[in-house]
């Protein structure tokens, strides 16, 4: 006869190694010392934002988007730099002075500065993202070489019209706008802003993106349709051709039928059909 002591639960069952190691969201998915390196989730929505940025205002050879490069401001601190998620720019050539990629945004050589910034929140950087707002009214304190925050950065230094966080978390986005040098929240209609600046809406989509069906932040016209990437476009275009080519074919066919029905009639009444001609 077994004991009940000598039995040992299933709890009791020593997990395998694999199981007790942490996963993806007990780990940093950024370097420490460089917070705000992109994940997978950064590096897809920043990029849909660079393939549906077409503002109405100016040609596409006039503006600039950009995700994950630094943004140089301080002429008297020329290594700062802050690294926006994405941000856009109007009025400035698409090419470094015409003809040449960039490696950075330089304030200080560039026409203009940017005319929107977004920030995709993350645990290690969603207090300097926000700034005051999540520090509680509380100054930031800094030191006379120590950088300013991005909150700082984007309304007072750069005055960046408009700064836009979303948090893939709760699928929830803000809008901020520069009214009389300070950033005031805006009011979204049916999860979209119409930009006057850009003649085109910034707000939030269901939908798949490769292949991830999810709530992305992306640009719409002013209407509410949606802007689409080059690949939605030409994708769309394929299967509106494929479409046609289905409805003639379909008409031929119907055409066809029609015609054989017609000679059928002929044949009843004692005309040959194929003598027609002759």
């Amino acid at each position: 006869m077994t004991s009940s002591s000598s039995l040992k639960s299933q709890s009791d069952t020593p997990l395998l190694p694999r199981q007790n190691l942490p996963t993806m969201y007990d780990l940093p998915s950024e370097d420490p010392k460089e917070p705000g390196l992109p994940d997978e989730f950064h590096a897809l929505q920043a990029w849909l934002l660079c393939l549906t940025f077409f503002p109405l205002t100016f040609p596409p050879e006039q503006v600039f988007s950009a995700c994950d490069l630094n943004i140089y401001y301080d002429l008297n601190h020329p290594q700062w730099h802050k690294r926006p998620d994405w941000f856009g720019v109007i009025g400035t050539s698409r090419l470094y002075q015409g003809h040449d990629t960039r490696d950075s945004y330089v304030t200080w050589i560039e026409p203009i500065n940017p005319v929107i910034v977004v920030e995709l929140l993350s645990r290690s950087t969603k207090k300097q993202d926000l700034g005051e707002i999540e520090t509680e009214g509380k100054e930031i304190e800094e030191g006379p070489d120590e950088p300013p925050s991005k909150w700082e950065v984007y309304e007072s230094i750069l005055k960046i019209p408009y700064y836009v966080v979303f948090n893939r978390r709760n699928n929830e986005i803000r809008i901020f706008h520069l009214e009389d040098g300070l950033y005031q929240e805006l009011e979204l209609t049916q999860g979209r802003l119409y930009l006057p600046e850009l003649g085109i809406s910034l707000g939030v989509w269901q939908g798949s993106f490769r292949s991830i069906n999810r709530l992305w932040l992306r640009w719409f016209t002013r209407d509410g349709e949606l802007i689409l990437s080059p690949e939605e476009e030409a994708f769309q275009e394929a299967a509106q051709a494929k479409q046609e080519t289905a409805e003639a074919k379909q008409e031929t066919a119907e055409a066809q039928k029609r015609v054989e029905q017609l000679m059928e009639q002929l044949r009843q009444l004692g005309i040959n059909p194929d003598e027609i001609d002759k």
